[in-house]
């Protein structure tokens, strides 16, 4: 076991699961939900006890129509006490909308894969950095307390580069701290990484990042996101992405299919003691609706089928006395 691995048992008491679904999951299915029912989503979800959520990405409207009404979506999660309600940007146009939307926090994505930038934002790298950069000092030029979470995508591998280099992630990470960003975290765009690579980049990234790493975002393409967060727990990180239903991809990654469950990661914490404060309950509950909602559609994940085990089914209370 390297000596940078923490020993079996030694998890962190709690855990964050940010919901992506209506993002990530969204826009990667034809299917346009309607903003009532985004609205019956986000209560759901908060009633569940999810308290960050990623509510949709200001891109133009005829390029993801499904996200078009992410400003109303925005503006209702805002109204629920505690929430922290986010949203994607590409660009600094998106950046602009988002921040006079008041929105509390901008995930910008980054692509470690020279290829894959080009085909998801049509710019290089490095460009992206310098935009990342003009999206900082339009921030700070408003006088605004949103803050700025690059997502470094691809970082694992990607779909149409192939192999990407960890010393190209870790590079592109220290340019978007020194471009004066808040956070960055990791994600498995395409489901390359396995415990290992995931132990392996992300000790790097924590020697130049600290604790400005506080996410990993694992796509299940291959069956190993849960394995993924387990290593990434390991190491310290003590928050998530995951969508309800396992749905989520890129429609610029070929191959790529959903993140890992919101439910199954739940389900995932409970099993090992780690709180999330979330209802698996009724996660799965939200999980019936978000299936009829995308009717025609292909949901992911596991515990639906199988359901919670009876050493974590609520108990009678003749059965506790």
């Amino acid at each position: 076991m390297p000596a940078n691995i923490l020993k079996p048992g030694h998890l962190p008491r709690q855990v964050v699961i940010r919901e992506m679904g209506l993002r990530d999951g969204l826009q990667s299915v034809a299917t346009i939900v309607p903003t009532e029912a985004k609205r019956a989503w986000i209560l759901a979800a908060y009633e569940a006890g999810e308290r960050e959520i990623e509510v949709g990405s200001f891109v133009p409207a005829h390029l993801l129509p499904q996200l078009a009404d992410t400003a109303e979506v925005l503006a209702y999660a805002q109204t629920l006490p505690g929430l922290k309600a986010t949203v994607l940007v590409p660009n600094l146009k998106g950046a602009q909308r988002a921040l006079a939307a008041d929105a509390e926090g901008l995930l910008v994505p980054l692509s470690a894969s020279h290829a894959h930038s080009l085909a998801n934002l049509r710019k290089p790298p490095d460009d992206v950095v310098a935009e990342i950069a003009r999206i900082r000092a339009e921030r700070d030029a408003a006088g605004a307390r949103t803050r700025i979470e690059v997502g470094m995508s691809t970082a694992f591998g990607c779909t149409i580069q192939g192999h990407v280099d960890p010393a190209e992630v870790v590079r592109l990470v220290q340019a978007v701290l020194d471009a004066g960003v808040d956070t960055v975290s990791l994600a498995d765009t395409v489901g390359y990484a396995d415990p290992a690579m995931v132990a392996d980049l992300f000790e790097r990234v924590l020697r130049v990042a600290g604790d400005r790493l506080v996410c990993g975002h694992f796509h299940d393409t291959r069956g190993l996101a849960v394995a993924n967060v387990c290593a990434a727990m390991q190491l310290g990180i003590t928050r998530f992405d995951a969508s309800i239903g396992g749905i989520g991809g890129c429609p610029h990654a070929p191959g790529a299919s959903g993140n890992v469950a919101t439910e199954d990661l739940a389900y995932l914490m409970a099993s090992m003691d780690v709180e999330t404060g979330l209802d698996i309950g009724r996660l799965l509950a939200l999980r019936e609706r978000v299936a009829g909602w995308l009717a025609g559609e292909t949901l992911h994940g596991t515990l639906w089928r199988a359901g919670l085990p009876k050493t974590l089914q609520p108990q009678p209370e003749e059965a506790l006395s």
